[in-house]
């Protein structure tokens, strides 16, 4: 049985050295998605069209992999992307579909204001997806530069 719907969203926002052009590449195509997010990513990213990913596991969540199965619900080049997200492996406590994750880019000098907001998801996930969406927002913003966030 599916656990009842926190009302209280994930909300991040973090300051990236990129524009938004080069930003928003780094959620709709796999080479870089898998620099920051995931081992391995599937993506058609047009509304109705699948975000696939496989998350390996680590210290806090050593079962992995995870397999994130979503689809995209609007993406508009380059300021907004919106999709769908949720495991197959039950453990996580996310279903499939179960919640959506808004991710809003507005352009800040030379380089971009990235808000994330995580909705829907179960109380139990709130505070770990909370605690994952500010690491890889991190990564995030080290490989859009052009770093590599595992160094």
């Amino acid at each position: 049985m599916t656990e009842a719907v926190g009302t209280e969203p994930v909300v991040k926002e973090v300051r990236i050295d990129a524009s938004p052009e080069t930003v928003f590449t780094f959620f709709t195509e796999p080479d870089k998605l898998t620099r920051w997010l995931a081992s391995e990513a599937t993506l058609d990213p047009r509304p109705g069209g699948i975000n696939h990913q496989t998350h390996p596991g680590d210290t806090e969540n050593p079962r992995g992999p995870y397999y994130m199965r979503g689809e995209f619900v609007e993406v508009a080049f380059p300021s907004r992307v919106v999709f769908t997200w949720g495991f197959e492996n039950a453990d996580v406590g996310v279903e499939p579909g179960q919640s959506t994750v808004e991710v809003t880019l507005v352009p800040d000098g030379d380089g971009t204001r990235l808000r994330l907001v995580h909705r829907d998801l179960p109380d139990a996930e709130r505070a770990p997806h909370e605690g994952g969406w500010e690491e890889m927002l991190s990564r995030l913003a080290i490989a859009a530069t052009g770093g590599d966030p595992d160094a």
